[in-house]
């Protein structure tokens, strides 16, 4: 039986397929080592470039390493092709699973998506004090699906990201200045430009309160119970609310002493004898 073979020819065509195929895998070896070497060299610059930028640290790692996933997919496809692989349909594959996973992670993708979006256009920082998704706290740490926050009483609290993207974000310490606004109401028989006047030293005596822009006293109703001034300083930020209380014991203690008194609400009832 072994000697209808030709060895001659089973020799040539064993050369024939391993010169065509060991050329193949030299090749796809060649475009797999180079390529991954390509991607890491432009992910280094991609993360020098958005150090340069100030990009958020939390980013910086993720952008450059999608740049990398996607170089390496474009070099597999590369390696396929030169094995004859179809790369229209691994593309097709690739298109369909990622469908199904983005269905199945919809709500995931979603705090993903917005903590990118908060990354790029920082809308508040780590430190910052800020109220969004009807909380207000400080910001501990910035995820990319999570935000921390510390509240006022010391507890901790993790907020999805796409909550806060999408409600209205207020940064309270974002500008170095911030208006405090109050109401104070003296007595119908007081006199209003003395408990004006009195207002108006208060506040320029009180060393949290900025000259400029210089504060509003003015008349703002005439109440059940009080004429109510409105009073409005400005402030350092970080100064708000140290501002706030000594504001309010200052002036408290200050209209007393110009004669202006504080009503209580009143109600009066009249009686009729049947």
């Amino acid at each position: 039986m072994f000697e209808d073979i030709d060895v001659a020819a089973l020799v040539d065509q064993l050369m024939g397929v391993v010169t065509e195929y060991g050329l193949r895998v030299i090749g796809a070896l060649a475009i797999l080592i180079i390529g991954r070497l390509i991607a890491k060299r432009i992910r280094k610059t991609v993360d020098k470039r958005l150090a340069k930028r100030g990009i958020e640290a939390t980013l910086a790692p993720f952008v450059s390493g999608m740049v990398y996933w996607l170089l390496m997919a474009v070099v597999l496809v590369a390696v396929l092709n030169g094995f004859g692989a179809q790369p229209t349909g691994l593309v097709a594959i690739l298109g369909a699973a990622g469908l199904a996973v983005g269905l199945a992670l919809q709500g995931t993708l979603s705090n993903f998506a917005s903590g990118v979006m908060l990354l790029i256009f920082r809308p508040y920082s780590v430190g910052d004090l800020i109220e969004a998704a009807g909380v207000e706290a400080v910001v501990e740490a910035i995820g990319l699906f999570s935000t921390t926050l510390n509240t006022k009483d010391n507890v901790k609290i993790h907020i999805p990201n796409g909550e806060i993207y999408g409600s209205v974000i207020k940064n309270l310490t974002a500008n170095e200045t911030r208006r405090v606004d109050m109401v104070f109401g003296v007595s119908y028989d007081d006199d209003l430009g003395v408990a004006k006047s009195t207002i108006e030293r208060v506040l320029g005596d009180n060393p949290l309160v900025l000259e400029q822009p210089a504060p509003d006293v003015e008349v703002f109703e005439l109440g059940d119970s009080s004429v109510n001034f409105l009073v409005r300083p400005w402030v350092k930020t970080d100064n708000y609310w140290e501002a706030h209380f000594s504001v309010h014991h200052e002036l408290k203690e200050g209209l007393e002493a110009a004669g202006c008194s504080f009503p209580y609400p009143q109600r009066e009832v009249h009686m009729h004898e049947m």
